[in-house]
């Protein structure tokens, strides 16, 4: 990643870059930085991390200028070395210096805006090219609404929010402050919810609830939140939310919990605050995932997981059983060998008793 503008945000040398971290210099800091990359990839004007151990290879042979490392690092490596507490918070310090800058979105309603009637806006609202914003919706100060984005009937938007382009609110969806929706999500389509009859044939379930969105969340693109079959789908603040995610009606996220690519959480499950569901973690209806949980990716939830736990596999069960149960399977095969083996062997003893 390297800067796209004149104006120098960024440190020109390792010693610079030192000195905002507040990191122990450990080789030549003079050398000019002029972007960041990831290891393997770093030119010799380019900084780098490493977070762990695993990547001891890779730094060994590093182009960077300066690897990014944990105070405690003491594997070879050629880079200058800039040793912090926390090197995944200090390169995304270190990004943001280089970040390209972007244009700000043009203030006003753009002239192929829809607005219906009786929208509210607050001060230095954007409303991009196509946007729908159909009547009774309310937008907070410095709202964004991205091009061809649709704001359904009666949806409330806090201050500071951000809709990137093609994200579509269905009606009545209430959104917080400082809320940024990737493009192409949808918030607030129907629950899937049929009543089968005698025959098989499914009739349609009104889902008549809503979304509700608290503050400071991050969703994804392609995203899909259902809104609630009665009451809400709440997503409390602060969730991270991955692309590609299936949030059903009636879920409830808590605070600060982060859902990574391609999960899929049932109607009415409750996932506890701060808790992780990793990539493609499937989660049954009505069971609670309790606070700080973990579920490894792929797992499938069935049942309640206490908080605090770790669980992975197909059922999830906590991670070291599950990875137990893994390794068996491996040897499944070698196993059926032995067994087949020990077969022999008893049929020969029993005709050797028999005689």
């Amino acid at each position: 990643m390297r800067p796209v503008n004149d104006a120098v945000k960024q440190p020109a040398t390792v010693a610079d870059i030192a000195e905002r971290l507040g990191a122990i210099l450990d080789g030549d800091g003079h050398r000019a930085v002029l972007g960041v990359s990831g290891v393997r990839e770093a030119r010799p004007d380019e900084i780098s991390f490493v977070s762990s151990s695993r990547y001891a290879a890779d730094a060994a042979v590093t182009r960077a200028a300066a690897l990014i490392v944990p105070f405690d690092w003491d594997r070879a490596c050629p880079a200058a070395l800039l040793r912090v507490s926390d090197p995944d918070a200090a390169v995304a310090q270190v990004a943001g210096w280089f970040a390209p800058e972007t244009p700000a979105p043009a203030l006003g309603v753009h002239a192929t805006a829809v607005v219906g009637d009786g929208v509210r806006m607050g001060e230095g609202v954007s409303v991009g090219p196509l946007a729908v914003i159909e009547p009774g919706v309310v937008l907070g100060d410095r709202v964004v609404v991205g091009a061809q984005c649709y704001v359904g009937y009666g949806c409330r938007l806090g201050d500071d929010t951000r809709l990137y382009p093609q994200v579509s609110l269905r009606e009545h969806v209430r959104i917080g402050q400082r809320v940024i929706v990737h493009n192409g999500t949808v918030i607030g389509s129907d629950g899937f919810g049929y009543q089968a009859d005698a025959e098989g044939g499914r009739a349609k379930v009104p889902q008549i609830g809503t979304v509700d969105i608290g503050d400071d969340v991050e969703i994804g693109a392609n995203v899909a939140v259902d809104r609630a079959r009665f009451g809400r789908t709440v997503i409390g603040r602060g969730v991270k939310i991955d692309n590609l995610v299936q949030i059903a009606h009636n879920v409830f996220l808590g605070d600060h919990a982060v859902i990574v690519a391609q999960v899929g959480i049932s109607g009415s499950t409750r996932i506890g605050a701060r808790a992780v569901l990793a990539g493609q973690a499937g989660v049954v209806g009505h069971v609670v995932v309790g606070e700080g949980a973990i579920v490894g990716a792929q797992a499938g939830v069935t049942k309640d997981v206490p908080a605090g736990a770790f669980v992975s596999g197909y059922p999830a069960a906590p991670h070291q059983r599950a990875m137990r149960a893994q390794a068996y399977l491996a040897k499944l095969p070698e196993m059926r060998e032995q067994l087949r083996t020990l077969e022999r062997r008893l049929a020969r003893l029993e005709r050797t008793a028999k005689a």
